[in-house]
C-alpha cells in the first residue's frame, strides 16, 4: 500500500473493494444455492467448497489489486467477479436440464478452469504492467500480431454455426477475434493519439455538421474495408460490427466531431446491407431476424437458417416482469445455444424483465467506471485506451442482447463473463486488468499528485481548481 498523502484514500478504496469483493461472492452463492433447491430440493455436498473456491480466486485478485494498483477504481473488480459467478450459477443449472434431456456432457467444469486462468492472467498484468503508456511503445507490432489473428480463421478448415471464428489445433481451440478486440484497441488509441489534431481539422460545413477532409478519409475507409472482409470471409457479423464500432466511438472520443460518427454510420449501413443481400450465411442471419415467426409455416420461405430467433422471444415472454426463478423455466428448449449466444434467454425467462434489466445496468456500470476512468487520466493515450475499452465492452454486450432480444440480427457472440467460452472469459478478464490499471493512474492523479513514472508532470484536481480560479482572477484584476 502507498505510503504518500493519499495512502488514506487508497486503502479505503481497498476496503470497500473487498467488501463488495465479498458480496459478490455471497450473491452467486445464494442464487445458486435457490437453483440447487429448485432442481433437487436441497444443497450438494461440494456446496460449500464450490463457494469457498470462487471466494479464493477473488481474493487473490483482490490482493493483487492491493499491492500493485492500490488507488484503482474498488468497483471494477467486484463487478467482473459478480457477472463471473453469475455465469458459472447459469451454466451449472443449465448443464442439470441438458444433462437430464440430452444426456449433454456439463461444461461448468471447464469453465470454473477458464475463470482460473483468466484471473491468473489478470493477476500477471496487474503486477507485470508498471504502466499504461508502456503499451503505447508497441501500437504497430500489435497491429500486425492483431491482424494476423483477424485473418487467422478464414485459413483454417470447418464452420462453427456457419461462421469461421475459431482457430483449431489438435484438441486444442480458441476464438482469437476475443482477442483481437483488445489489441485493436490499444492500436487505436496510440495511432489517434498521434493523428487526432489531423482527424480534427474539417474543410467544410454542411447541414450544420463539419465534414473532414477527404485525404483524412483514408484510415476510415481502411477500417472499413477490413470490417468487410471479416464479415466476407469469416461470416462473423459481430466481429464485424465490433471492430468498426470501437475505431468509430475512439475517433469520435479523439476529434469531438459529429460528423465522424455519421460517416461512420453510414458506411456501416452501406457496408452490411451490401454483404447482407449477398452472402448466404448472413443473409440467412437477417431473413431470420426479419421474419423470425415464419419458421413455424407449413412452408418456411428459403434463407431461414434456425428458430432460435423465434425460441428466444418465447423464453422471454414467459419470463414475464419477475421470471419464472433459477432452476424452474424451460431453457433447454433453445438448444445448445442456451448455454453461448442466448444464455440471456435464460435470464429473462428464470429472472424475468426486471433481471435482465439488472444485468444490463451491471454491464453499464462497469462501462461507467471505464469512462469515468478515461475522464480523469490526464493523458490522450490513456484516455482513449480506458474509452475503447468500455466500447468494446458496451459493443460486444450490444450485438448480443441485440441479438438474442431481436433488436438486431443474430451474430453468434458471447455475452461476456457469463457465456460459455474459455476465450472470452480469459479475453475478458485481461480488459478488467487494463481498466484497473488505467484507473490506478487515475487514482494516482486525484489522491496523491506528483511526477508520473515518465517524468511528467501530473497536477491533483484540487489544483487544477486552483490554477484556474488564480487565471480568472488574474483576468478580473
Amino acid at each position: 500500500m502507498p505510503t504518500g498523502a493519499g495512502a488514506g484514500g487508497a486503502r479505503r478504496r481497498r476496503n470497500t473493494e473487498l467488501v463488495l469483493v465479498l458480496f459478490a461472492v455471497l450473491t452467486a452463492a445464494f442464487a445458486d444455492a435457490d437453483a440447487e433447491c429448485a432442481l433437487h430440493g436441497g444443497l450438494p455436498g461440494a456446496f460449500a467448497l464450490q463457494v469457498c473456491g470462487l471466494g479464493a480466486v477473488a481474493v487473490l485478485a483482490h490482493l493483487a489489486v492491493r499491492r500493485f494498483a492500490p488507488y484503482a477504481d474498488p468497483l471494477i473488480l467486484p463487478l467482473a467477479v459478480f457477472l463471473s459467478g453469475l455465469g458459472l450459477v447459469l451454466l451449472h443449472r443449465l448443464d442439470i436440464s441438458y444433462a437430464a434431456k440430452y444426456k449433454s456432457v456439463p461444461v461448468a467444469g471447464g469453465q470454473v478452469m477458464w475463470l482460473c486462468i483468466g484471473v491468473a492472467a489478470f493477476i500477471a498484468v496487474t503486477v507485470g504492467l508498471k504502466h499504461h503508456r508502456i503499451l503505447q511503445r508497441y501500437t504497430y507490432v500489435l497491429m500486425a500480431g492483431a491482424l494476423v489473428l483477424l485473418a487467422a480463421p478464414a485459413f483454417f478448415p470447418g464452420d462453427t454455426y456457419g461462421a469461421k471464428r475459431w482457430i483449431r489445433l489438435g484438441g486444442f481451440s480458441f476464438e482469437p477475434d476475443e482477442f483481437t478486440k483488445l489489441v485493436i484497441t490499444i492500436f487505436f488509441a496510440g495511432y489517434l493519439t498521434v493523428q487526432r489534431d489531423a482527424l480534427a481539422l474539417a474543410s467544410r460545413r454542411v447541414l450544420g455538421m463539419y465534414l473532414p477532409r477527404g485525404r483524412n478519409l483514408g484510415p476510415v475507409v481502411a477500417i472499413w474495408a477490413a470490417s468487410l472482409l471479416v464479415l466476407i470471409f469469416e461470416r462473423d457479423l459481430g466481429t464485424s460490427l465490433i471492430f468498426f464500432g470501437i475505431f468509430v466511438v475512439m475517433l469520435y472520443v479523439a476529434t469531438e466531431r459529429t460528423s465522424w460518427v455519421v460517416i461512420g454510420l453510414l458506411l456501416a449501413t452501406v457496408g452490411a446491407g451490401v454483404v447482407g443481400s449477398m452472402e448466404p450465411h448472413v443473409h440467412g442471419r437477417v431473413v431470420a431476424w426479419l421474419h423470425p415467426m415464419d419458421i413455424y409455416l407449413p412452408h418456411p420461405p428459403p434463407g431461414l437458417i434456425s428458430e432460435q430467433g423465434a425460441q428466444a422471444m418465447f423464453s422471454f415472454g414467459s419470463g414475464g416482469v419477475l421470471g419464472s426463478g433459477l432452476g424452474q423455466g424451460y431453457p433447454w428448449l433453445i438448444g445448445f445455444a442456451g448455454r453461448s449466444d442466448f444464455i440471456l434467454t435464460t435470464v429473462g425467462e428464470e429472472l424475468g424483465a426486471a433481471g435482465v434489466l439488472a444485468l444490463l445496468l451491471v454491464y453499464a456500470l462497469l462501462a461507467e467506471r471505464g469512462l469515468r476512468t478515461a475522464l480523469v487520466l490526464t493523458d490522450p493515450f490513456g484516455k482513449l485506451l480506458a474509452a475503447g475499452l468500455s466500447a468494446a465492452l458496451v459493443l460486444q454486450v450490444f450485438v448480443v442482447a441485440g441479438g438474442a432480444s431481436g433488436l438486431i440480427p443474430l451474430t453468434g457472440k458471447a455475452l461476456p463473463f457469463l457465456a460459455q467460452g474459455g476465450s472470452s472469459m480469459l479475453a475478458n478478464w485481461l480488459l478488467v486488468a487494463l481498466l484497473l490499471k488505467l484507473s490506478d493512474a487515475a487514482g494516482r492523479t486525484q489522491l496523491e499528485p506528483g511526477p508520473d513514472p515518465d517524468g511528467t508532470v501530473t497536477l491533483s484536481a484540487e489544483e487544477i481548481r486552483a490554477g484556474r480560479a488564480l487565471q480568472q482572477g488574474i483576468a478580473l484584476g
